[in-house]
């Protein structure tokens, strides 16, 4: 019998595929699989699709394409395989599988029924599956980070997601798995974990019948990793509870990341998210009162269907007022399957764009604002690149999420994966600049890499 094929994998979209890229990975190479970087030499090219807007079905299409061109056995999984699972086989010949957001734990098997011939396609109707830490994983970030998927899924109906579409309901592990995945973790060097689901303080509803997450950072204040970091925080689930777990965790980083999408009540209403209008300005002033040394993080849609000159300004004064760390600023794409998609009084792309603009500049000024505060500081920051060219270090500071944030550029000499002091000497609009300090590397968290390409 020969050796059997090599796998390379293309990853696109977010830290949720890239999860679901590491344990295809790691199951290709736990059943004897060859994993390598480049697609040129690889058997087969796994595409880890994204469908989420426009511009990503664009980008996976491309590559696609590009792999077709090439004549490479293509195999497309993640949302697009999910989203188009009847078109996709009929319209790339050169694909050989198809696999959906929820059945990625069949890849062995996929690529064995592809090797005898066959045309693979292996898409549930409705996905029901989460890996726990059972799961092989061959992880993908630098080598200090990890990516830690705490629930799968989603039960709310924003009118312009198809996140529920693409990846069913939401299913939650217990808080068992995860400490024990965060425990093999640390094991491997891990100085910090990011916990990630569609709606992380929404975290244990559907196992214990309530929100759990306040209980889970709890527990992973055992764990011996530095640094634990939350995304994709619903202001209204920051409860008390939650916020008091933040403030007595050590390893917690007081590092919120609220998906908000707009200000405007009547607008919050339009997108089918009605109770956080009424609440935004009250929570983020109490988080603040709460947590007065956290990072701020938030995303909004500009140029939803109908949204006004009026609403639009007061999401900007919004910005202005609250000033937050980081914002991200997405235009409104109309996804066919969502709510949204044939609303009434749809804005041109080009409105869409400038506000879009407006919005980042105003940001700008405030972000500047916001890193100027860290000059002088010593800093704890986990170091993750060496520009072989200078010398120089890049890391991060615990204000800044991978991959999301900035970076700190900093001179000196510091292990690849460690946390170090770094005394900061500049700051730009995103990054900051400094130097290793001449203490001993850092070993608690306090606020004062590119990932490796597959």
């Amino acid at each position: 019998m020969g050796s059997k094929p090599t796998i390379a994998l293309s990853h696109l979209g977010c830290e949720k595929n890239r999860v679901d890229s590491e344990h295809m990975l790691g199951l290709l190479a736990q059943a004897g699989y060859g994993i390598g970087a480049d697609e040129d030499q690889a058997d087969y090219v796994i595409v880890n699709t994204c469908s989420f807007i426009e511009a990503a079905r664009e980008e996976s299409v491309r590559t696609l394409v590009e792999l077709a061109e090439a004549n490479k056995k293509i195999v497309i999984t993640g949302c697009l395989a999910q989203h188009f699972q009847a078109e996709l086989l009929e319209e790339i010949p050169e694909a050989v599988a198809l696999v959906g957001t929820g059945d990625y734990h069949k890849i062995v098997n996929v690529i064995e029924r592809a090797e005898a011939g066959e045309r693979v396609k292996a898409v549930s109707l409705e996905p029901t599956y989460i890996a726990d830490e059972t799961v092989p994983r061959y992880r993908t970030t630098s080598e200090g980070v990890a990516y830690v998927r705490v629930a799968e899924g989603c039960d709310y109906k924003c009118a312009f997601c198809i996140i529920p579409h693409l990846r069913g309901k939401q299913r939650s592990r217990p808080i068992e798995s995860i400490v024990t995945e965060a425990h093999q973790l640390a094991a491997q060097g891990v100085q910090e974990i990011v916990l990630i689901s569609q709606i992380t303080t929404n975290y244990g509803v559907d196992l214990y019948g309530k929100p759990q997450l306040a209980e889970l950072i709890r527990a992973l204040g055992e764990v011996d990793v530095p640094w634990v970091r939350m995304h994709y925080a619903y202001p209204t689930g920051l409860t008390p509870a939650v916020i008091s777990a933040i403030q007595e965790t050590p390893n917690a980083l007081p590092y919120l990341d609220l998906p908000l999408q707009h200000s405007h009540p009547e607008l919050l209403r339009s997108m089918n998210r009605p109770w956080q209008g009424q609440v935004n300005d009250a929570i983020i002033q109490n988080l603040k009162a709460a947590l007065p040394e956290a990072v701020l993080r938030t995303t909004f849609i500009v140029g939803f269907p109908g949204e006004t000159e009026a609403q639009f300004e007061h999401l900007k004064t919004f910005v202005q007022k609250h000033e937050f760390d980081h914002v991200g600023v997405f235009t409104f794409s109309p996804e066919a399957g969502t709510a949204a998609y044939d609303l009434p009084n749809q804005i041109e792309q080009s409105v869409k764009d400038a506000r879009r603009e407006e919005i980042m500049l105003t940001q700008q000024e405030i972000s500047f604002r916001r890193n100027q505060t860290q000059v002088g500081k010593t800093v704890d920051v986990l170091i993750e690149q060496e520009n072989p060219a200078t010398g120089e270090l890049i890391g991060r500071s615990a204000r800044f999420a991978p991959d999301v944030d900035g970076l700190v550029y900093a001179k000196g000499q510091a292990a690849l994966g460690q946390i170090v002091s770094v005394t900061i000497e500049a700051a730009d609009t995103y990054d900051l600049f400094g130097s290793v300090a001449a203490a001993a590397p850092a070993s608690t968290p306090t606020l004062v890499t590119e990932s490796l390409a597959i």
